[in-house]
């Protein structure tokens, strides 16, 4: 089982291709799976957001987890999304994404109903006590509507087989609180790419990462130039950088855009599953020459 010393660097969010009639494209899986190892990133997470996980049914995920799995050959982790409203049925997702050959299981807290710190403490605890597979916990207030103090997330990260947390705050003031406060070994990593080189700087040991599923290579120089001692490189790269980064982070949502650039540099991501809205004219133009001045086409 994995540690926190292994959930570190860039942990490629991966999409979910699909066919034009939006049937998984599970070939093209596997070929999107090559280009991240070969990108060198140090994890790959499935079945997130980026990943349409609310579109996948239960045995698609099953599958998505297996055939990226099967793909990295214990190479690096798979980080499998786990998300759901009740613990039961996250509970019977861990259970599947293990049986499919994921190494940690990373979720949201239940979304929907509001949950007070008690609940949502239970919730976590009652996963990671299962003892399936290591636990990620991911904050991601913006989508659950359940917001997760750092206070919380410290607490949560002294139950045992909780190994690390993915911050998606837009205030990283509260990544860095989350940081002070955790004393033991543990994996903080922020779920936004914008915050990289920052979050890096104040002890943060990666980055979950929608740009790391597009420009592995790019992501994984930053992580590179910034343990080699190269801060200033790695912040100019990390500016550079954030041009794609807003394509990635705001209006129209990340998984649009996401697979649009995978399209445009020649990889199979297929379109988004409906309702889902896909990218217009001007807007893909725009992408298009971020990727361009990043060295991406």
């Amino acid at each position: 089982m994995i540690t926190p010393k292994d959930v570190k660097g860039i942990i490629a969010a991966i999409v979910t291709p699909f066919r034009d009639n939006e049937d998984v494209d599970y070939e093209g899986l596997k070929t999107l799976t090559r280009y991240l190892v070969d990108g060198g990133v140090d994890a790959i997470m499935p079945v997130g957001g980026a990943g349409e996980f609310p579109h996948l049914d239960s045995e698609e995920k099953r599958l998505v987890i297996k055939t990226i799995s099967e793909e990295v050959k214990g190479t690096i982790p798979v980080i499998a999304g786990t998300a759901a409203c009740s613990t039961r049925e996250s509970l019977h997702l861990m259970r599947d994404a293990k049986q499919g050959g994921a190494d940690a299981a990373i979720m949201v807290p239940p979304y929907y109903f509001g949950l007070d710190d008690k609940a949502l403490f239970i919730h976590f605890k009652t996963l990671a006590e299962a003892n399936v597979l290591p636990v990620v916990v991911y904050n991601n207030p913006l989508y659950t509507g359940n917001q997760m103090s750092p206070a919380l997330l410290a607490e949560l990260m002294d139950v045992k087989n909780i190994i690390g947390i993915k911050q998606s705050n837009a205030d990283m003031g509260q990544l860095v609180e989350v940081i002070r406060l955790v004393k033991k070994d543990s994996s903080i990593c922020t779920g936004v790419d914008s915050q990289f080189f920052p979050a890096l700087m104040v002890g943060a040991k990666g980055v979950y990462s929608t740009a790391g599923g597009v420009v592995p290579k790019q992501m994984k120089a930053i992580y590179d130039l910034f343990g080699g001692g190269r801060f200033e490189e790695a912040r100019e790269l990390h500016l550079k950088i954030q041009e794609l980064n807003r394509f990635l982070e705001y209006d129209p949502g990340y998984v649009s855009p996401a697979k649009e650039a995978l399209r445009m540099v020649g990889l199979p991501a297929g379109p988004v599953r409906r309702p889902m809205p896909e990218l217009n004219e001007e807007q893909k133009e725009g992408l298009k020459r971020s990727l361009k001045n990043i060295g991406a086409l």
